[in-house]
Order: structure tokens, then C-alpha cells, then sequence
């Protein structure tokens, strides 16, 4: 594989680095005392000239979001910062592994964080499935406790309960304050008004870890790496009929192509490739004529979809994309907090419809339901989540309409039973939800 700059994940070739001794030996919390010794407007500063963006999905600049949290002095209040670690998206995998292997490079940008924005208090919200990374953060953060270098920020690790819609900062914020993780309407912004009505910053993992990446580097030196639109590193979670799947750190503009098939050594087993989902499954779908896209923001909106959250799902040529749109969309019915009507019965409504076309029970009009439907949920929810499936769905019948319509013809699925999804069910098929009582531990 060829060589890449690594910052995210820097230092840990030979494993994960979970001593705080060891990381201060590597050169750790050099950024933190860097930034500490700037005013907040400073910080802000560099992150802008970094040209640094959310690793969540939306892709938002950080330093212009930070900037957006008033001054104390305007909005006497306390201060927030909530980084969402409730890494839910089907394909995206990178958060976690980031928590197990630079524990205390995230910590330290949660320290950094906190200072720009004139934050005393730091929440994480942590998926409560993830028990081993929750241990690590904890360990991490009672090291850095131990060490005086908390500076007299609370950090608190709260655990969530597996629910995908607190993926969403509103949803996310509603269930910090113990209430049922529903997303809020907008306006007011967290920025102005989020956890317990006050001033609060929310960023994703791997965003708030970039940071000490940058305040490291400097953000002028950051921005020469990857493209001009997007700066810097991302890690790509590769996952799908791939020979080597795993996460990788690489620059921003390295194309599918290489990502594929010099990083992830190409689709296994003699298979043809299919299609690829660039950014997770909530963003549109690419077909293998795509393959030469540059893998960054401006790229993948001129292909017609989105980097995302970096979650690169690889599809061969055994896949059915009828049986693909009913798992999709089974989560999202599955995950659907149901508070608003377009999300609640338009996700269900796409996977009744989808069913139908692969049992061959369908019409001409049922497909052309199928996008009306799709039509209907877009831009008429509360929060992405509906919009995630609509976008999905409607992306799979526009790049392969005939695969659809043969299912319609033929009055069956045209893979015979031989699709690699044949059987395989959503974990919503299965009726069951993982619980877990929240659970918080401070510093």
C-alpha cells in the first residue's frame, strides 16, 4: 500500500497508545499547552485558516461553527461543548477505533475545544454499544486527571441507549437533559441556545481529534494537505466485497479507484464491481462508471452524491439493489423516532413498497410510487433522517432503473435467489433493539 501522511492516527504503528506517559514522550499535549497560551479568538483563528470541516457529515467548517458560540461577556451563561461519539451510521466505523487507538489525542482536542469556545464543561456522547472504547476514555480521562491537565474543565462521559436518531446534535441534546432523544426544531441553534438552553458547540470524534492535529501543525500548514475545498486527512471507513477492509487515514482527493483498489486491494473473488456508497448509507449511490471520483466534498456533489461521514461501502456484482433499498430502509423505519409524519409513515410506506417489487408482486405503478414517495418525505422532516432514506432509495432506482424495472416485468427477482443479500436480514427484521441504562462517569 502506498505511503500516506498520518495525523489522526500518528504514533501508532506499533499499537495504541493508552499511556499518557507515552503519549507526552510522542510529543502529546504539546497543542494543548500551544492553545492555552492563546486567547480563544486565536484558536478560533487557526482552525479557520486550517480550513478544517465536520468529519460527522455535514461537513460544516469547524472554526466558523465555534465562532458562532457567543462571547461569555454577551451571553453570560455556561459554556458547553458536546462532541457526539454515537457513531450509528450503517458503514462508518472510524470513531471508535480512534477512541481505542488516540484516546488522549481526542481528549486533548475536547481540552483545546473547550478553551476556544470558553467552555468549562465537556460532554461525550458515547454510543452505549461501544463498552470497551467507553473503558478506554474513562482510563484516559482519569490519567489526564490524575495529571492536572484538565485545567478546570468537567469532562463527562455519558452513555447512550443505541438509538440511531441521537446521531442527530438536537436529538442528541434533548437526551443529555433525560429526555426522550427526539430532534428539536430549529431556531434556535445549539450555538446560541443547546444543552440546558446555553451557549454549546457540538462536533463529531474524529473533528475534535483533527484539532489537535491542527493546532500541531499549525492551520496554515494543515491546509496544504488534501484540496483546497477540502483540507487536511479523513479517515475512510472501507467496508463491503472488499479484499482488505478496515479504516484508513488518507488525504482528502485520493480517488475511489486507489481507495479500492491500492488501499483496499480490490473486489475479491474475481467479482466485477457494482456500485460504491462514498459516505455512509444515508448518501447517494455510485455506479463503477464513477470510480475515478476524487474522494472530497466538491467532487462527490459533482457525481451526484456526498462524502458524508467517509463510510465507503463496496458493492459486487452478486448484489440485488431492490434487496439493498429494503435493508436500507428497514433501518431507517426501524430508527424513525417517529415525532414527525413525512419520517415516521414515509419510511415504512418505501420499505412496504420495495417488498412488493422484490416479491414480484408489483406494478408500473408501484415504482413509480416508490419515488413520489421519496419525493414526498424530502425536505419535509425535522431532522435528516427521513431524508437519509428517501435520498438512498431514489439514488438506487435513478443509477439502476432497469435492474427495478426487470423486478416488475418479470414478476420476480432476477438474481434467482443467488444475490449475496438473499436471506440476510436488517437488524430491524429481527424486532429487536439493544438497551443499555445510561451511565456517566466524571472527571
Amino acid at each position: 500500500m502506498p505511503e500516506y501522511p498520518q495525523l489522526v492516527f500518528a504514533g501508532t504503528d506499533g499499537g495504541a497508545v493508552l499511556s499518557l506517559a507515552e503519549y507526552e514522550a510522542r510529543g502529546g499535549l504539546t497543542a494543548l499547552r500551544k492553545a492555552r497560551a492563546l486567547e480563544p479568538d486565536a484558536v478560533i483563528a487557526e482552525l479557520e485558516a486550517s480550513g478544517l470541516r465536520g468529519r460527522g457529515g455535514a461537513f460544516f467548517p469547524t472554526g466558523r461553527k465555534w465562532a458562532f458560540v457567543p462571547k461569555p461577556a454577551k451571553l453570560p451563561k455556561p459554556h458547553y461543548l458536546v462532541v457526539n461519539a454515537d457513531e450509528s451510521e450503517p458503514g462508518t466505523f472510524k470513531d471508535r477505533e480512534i477512541i481505542l487507538r488516540v484516546p488522549f489525542r481526542f481528549l486533548e482536542g475536547c481540552l483545546i475545544a473547550a478553551h476556544a469556545i470558553s467552555s468549562q464543561h465537556v460532554f461525550v456522547y458515547i454510543r452505549g454499544e461501544y463498552e470497551r472504547e467507553f473503558e478506554v476514555l474513562r482510563d484516559a480521562l482519569d490519567q489526564l486527571r490524575r495529571g492536572g491537565h484538565l485545567g478546570g474543565v468537567t469532562v463527562v462521559l455519558h452513555r447512550g441507549a443505541g438509538a440511531y436518531i441521537c446521531g442527530e446534535e438536537t436529538a442528541l441534546l434533548e437526551s443529555l437533559e433525560g429526555k426522550r432523544g427526539q430532534p428539536r426544531t430549529k431556531p434556535p441553534f445549539p450555538a446560541v441556545a443547546g444543552l440546558y438552553a446555553a451557549p454549546t458547540a457540538v462536533n463529531n470524534v474524529e473533528s475534535i481529534t483533527t484539532v489537535t492535529c491542527v493546532l500541531e501543525l499549525g492551520g496554515a500548514e494543515y491546509a496544504k494537505l488534501g484540496t483546497p475545498g477540502s483540507s487536511g486527512t479523513r479517515v475512510f471507513s472501507l467496508s463491503g466485497n472488499v479484499a482488505n477492509p478496515g479504516n484508513y487515514e488518507l488525504p482528502h482527493g485520493i480517488s475511489l479507484r486507489e481507495l479500492i483498489y491500492d488501499v483496499g486491494g480490490g473486489v475479491p473473488g474475481g467479482r466485477e464491481l457494482k456500485a460504491v456508497i462514498p459516505g455512509g448509507s444515508s448518501t447517494p449511490i455510485l455506479t463503477a462508471a464513477d470510480i475515478d471520483t476524487p474522494l472530497d466534498f466538491d467532487s462527490l456533489v459533482q457525481a451526484g452524491s456526498s462524502i458524508g461521514s467517509a463510510g465507503v461501502i463496496v458493492i459486487d456484482d452478486r448484489c440485488c439493489l431492490v434487496q439493498l433499498g429494503i435493508r436500507v430502509s428497514q433501518f431507517y423505519e426501524h430508527e424513525s423516532c417517529g415525532k414527525c409524519t413525512p419520517c415516521r409513515v414515509g419510511t415504512r410506506w418505501l420499505t412496504q413498497i420495495l417488498q412488493k417489487i422484490e416479491d414480484g408482486r408489483a406494478s408500473q405503478a408501484d415504482l413509480d410510487l416508490l419515488l413520489s414517495v421519496c419525493d414526498r418525505i424530502l425536505g419535509k422532516c425535522l431532522c435528516p433522517l427521513g431524508d437519509s432514506d428517501a435520498i438512498a432509495v431514489a439514488s438506487y432506482v435513478a443509477k439502476f432503473r432497469d435492474e427495478f424495472q426487470a423486478h416488475v416485468d418479470l414478476g420476480r427477482c432476477p438474481f434467482g435467489g443467488a444475490s449475496s443479500l438473499e436471506g440476510i436480514l436488517a437488524p430491524a427484521a429481527l424486532h429487536g433493539r439493544h438497551t443499555h441504562a445510561p451511565e456517566v462517569a466524571r472527571a
